[in-house]
This record gives structure tokens, sequence and C-alpha cells, in this order.
């Protein structure tokens, strides 16, 4: 599904309890430098917290390299088609520290990429783009 807000970006499934709107989108650019990454990489995820430096930027890591706990909040889920043919979709959870949450919680967010270099620990880091997140009031 797309995100009629911001042209040809995809909205990602929502994980929030009692949300059925999506919270949740990535632009074309972000889906591309993913797309890298998963090739490089091989299954992803998101962790956005509210922390500053290099955590007030949302941090790509290989899936489960970043361990969530009881203080995170899944706020979505980025669905992509399966590769070689296979119908079994890629899932990319985005999670965000519960503190950072309550103060962004009236903010639809989409994660976008730019040139730049990305934070220290992010898998995009040596790929001569970041990731950022552009918001917006819901």
């Amino acid at each position: 599904m797309t995100d009629s807000k911001t042209p040809g970006a995809i909205i990602a499934r929502p994980e929030v309890a009692g949300e059925s709107e999506s919270r949740l989108a990535f632009t074309p650019a972000a889906i591309e430098l993913i797309e890298r990454l998963w090739a490089m990489h091989g299954p992803l995820m998101f962790h956005q917290s509210g922390g500053c430096c290099d955590g007030s930027a949302p941090m790509c890591y290989q899936a489960g390299e970043f361990k969530t706990g009881g203080q995170d909040l899944k706020l979505g889920t980025l669905e992509l088609p399966g590769l070689g043919g296979s119908a079994e979709p890629r899932e990319i959870a985005f999670w965000m520290s519960r503190e950072q949450f309550e103060v962004w919680a009236h903010t639809h967010l989409t994660i976008d990429a730019v040139p730049g270099r990305g934070s220290g620990f992010s898998l995009e880091a040596p790929e001569g783009q970041r990731f950022l997140i552009r918001s917006r009031l819901l």
C-alpha cells in the first residue's frame, strides 16, 4: 500500500495495539537502500531510540542484532516482495523506545534515505547514504 501524502512511499503494517492506521512509511529512496542492505546482510530491522547523537536517527541492523525488550514498541512492519520468485514476503520490523514513542505519539513517520554518512552502528554507514525520519502530525 502506498502513502498518498508521500508519493511512492510504502506504508508499513501497523503494529501498535489498538491501531488500524499505519504511522510509518518508507520512501522509494529508503526502499532502494533497504534492498541493497538486504542483499548484503540478509533480513533487517530498524530501531529508533530517544537518545542523542546516533540515537536520534533510525538505525538499521541485521534482524535480531539489536535486542529489543519491554522498553521497546514495534511501530510497524515493512513488507517487501519475496526474492527469487518466492511468494514469501520479506518483513522488516521498525521498533522505537517507549519513551520516544510518548514524545512522537501524535506523529506519522516517513523513513527516507539521503546522501551522507550513516550512523556509526547502522548498516548503511559505509554506503554514502543515511536514513532519516521526516515527521508530520497525525
